[in-house]
């Protein structure tokens, strides 16, 4: 269970990494209102590592909740922001998935 909500916490990261680039890209009430967005991201976000890392290997929890989060990340940059998917990108990209899904896999 904890696996999941450490997962979900990734997920949210993910979402207030986006709505931070929102806010660089808009002014006036739209930017304040995906900072708020951002502010509520990052508090669920946190709220569910701290659930995750009681049970969890804090090493263990943080990599996998920022290797989720840095994946996530890339991904809308590439699908949404319109940034570059180069070779090298996306070869670092998998290895860093592979380390999370070794993380999963040597944990108990």
């Amino acid at each position: 269970m904890n696996w999941i909500l450490l997962i979900i916490g990734g997920l949210f990261e993910v979402g207030f990494a986006a709505c931070l680039g929102k806010v660089k890209e808009t002014t006036g009430w739209e930017s304040k209102l995906w900072f708020i967005g951002f502010l509520i991201c990052l508090a669920i976000s946190m709220a569910f590592l701290i659930k995750a890392s009681k049970t969890l290997p804090i090493g263990t929890a943080y990599a996998v909740w920022t290797g989720i989060g840095a994946v996530g990340t890339v991904l809308v940059g590439i699908f949404y922001f319109n940034e570059p998917a180069t070779f090298w990108r996306v070869f670092f990209l998998s290895t860093l998935i592979f380390s999370i899904v070794g993380l999963k896999f040597v944990t108990n």
